[in-house]
């Protein structure tokens, strides 16, 4: 047998160890498009037709997929697949093309192909662990490892398998179940948004996760430093429109720790297919999707604008919190009015981000500061979202 040099050894152990995750994120999205065709073939796309079918195969998988999309309450495998692809597009431009990447996707960190693989394994795990609690006529926050733990603890602790597949397995066991519990014994019966529940599932998991990891650090040794967030700030940038603008539609990618224009494009653009396919299908079918978007952007503009100065000082802000949170729930419970978006928008934009940002400075040096930023997102919800229903009823 022939022997590289040791130059080419290392080089090819490299390319292995970074490129066996994109491998399998490919294979996977090759799955995902044969099971959405396939759905599509056989069953209608409404999100009611969905739940209906549940506990079917296809309907099993339309959820799954949909999942990936949940955290901004699109709900629909064409998002879930527009966000992936996307991704994986933002992935490859930041290594082969920088001028026109973006913002690096996952914080410029590399590590987006260990992220997504993570995520997506906790994302089967929970569904086939906790998939037991959904039913024809009930909800359930399976969605919720997707964009919590998995995805923190890769960009805390590094990448490799060891650690990929850990904190897929406590995303699942810690995160998911918390999230389930507070939803339904907490949530539906006091009649708050669900997405306190969600997110305040998300923080109590992943502290007890990055507990259980500095006491036992077998969990994810060897370990690397990695960068939190891209938090140097650039000081060749001009933050101007056109950053603006692109700060904007980045922010919604942002909850799945993507943080890239390529990946809120392709998420942007599926959900936007679906809607233009049947209205009734995104956004658990309650045709108001285009407020929530409206929405959204909106309050990232706001955010983004108003936060400016902290952009500029810290390289990185919470924007994205009120978009994934505040102004979704809004929509939802109180209607898309314009005075509802204007409301959610604006003070979600003034409350959310420093809110989250004074929460993240405060945590343990060994806890992820996203942490932070879902019970911001919980608090926000629960002060704004009752206020603006008080409000528009005056």
């Amino acid at each position: 047998m022939k022997h590289l040099p040791a130059k080419e050894s290392r080089r090819s152990t490299v390319l292995n160890r970074h490129f066996a995750p994109i491998i399998a994120a490919i294979i996977g999205a090759a799955a995902l498009t044969w099971g959405l065709i396939a759905a599509y073939s056989v069953q209608g796309t409404g999100y009611d037709d969905m739940m209906s079918g549940l506990p079917s195969f296809l309907s099993w998988l339309r959820w799954v997929l949909g999942d990936i999309s949940e955290v901004a309450f699109y709900k629909h495998e064409l998002a879930s697949l527009g966000l992936l692809l996307g991704g994986a597009l933002g992935c490859w431009a930041s290594r082969h093309a920088y001028a026109w990447q973006g913002f690096s996707i996952a914080y410029g960190s590399g590590l987006w192909p260990w992220l997504v693989t993570s995520s997506l394994l906790g994302l089967l795990l929970s569904n086939a662990l906790w998939g037991w609690t959904l039913s024809a006529d009930t909800w359930q926050p399976t969605f919720v490892a997707f964009v919590s733990l998995p995805a923190a603890m890769i960009l805390h602790f590094g990448g490799g398998w060891k650690i990929t597949i850990n904190a897929a397995i406590l995303g699942t066991i810690l995160v998911t179940p918390a999230c389930l519990l507070i939803v339904n014994y907490v949530c539906l019966p006091l009649g708050l948004p669900v997405v306190i529940g969600n997110v305040l599932g998300m923080a109590a998991g992943s502290v007890l996760a990055f507990l259980l990891c500095q006491s036992f650090p077998i969990l994810v040794t060897p370990r690397k430093a990695i960068a939190q967030h891209c938090s140097a700030p650039d000081k060749s940038q001009h933050y101007g429109i056109a950053w603006t603008l692109r700060r904007v539609l980045a922010d919604f990618s942002e909850a799945p720790f993507y943080g890239n224009e390529w990946a809120s494009l392709g998420l942007l653009a599926g959900v936007l297919l679906a809607y233009a396919m049947n209205p009734l299908g995104p956004a658990y079918g309650s045709e108001l999707l285009l407020p929530i978007i409206g929405a959204q952007a909106l309050t990232s503009l706001l955010g983004v604008v108003l936060w400016r100065q902290q952009w500029r000082t810290r390289g990185w802000y919470p924007t994205y919190v009120p978009l994934v949170s505040v102004v979704p729930a809004a929509v939802l419970t109180h209607g898309g009015s314009a005075t509802v978006i204007l409301l959610s928008a604006l003070l979600g934009a003034l409350i959310a981000p420093p809110l989250a940002y004074f929460i993240a400075q405060r945590l343990p040096k060994y806890v992820h500061p996203f942490v932070g930023n879902v019970l911001s997102m919980a608090i926000s919800t629960l002060l704004i979202v009752p206020v603006i229903g008080i409000l528009i009823t005056d």
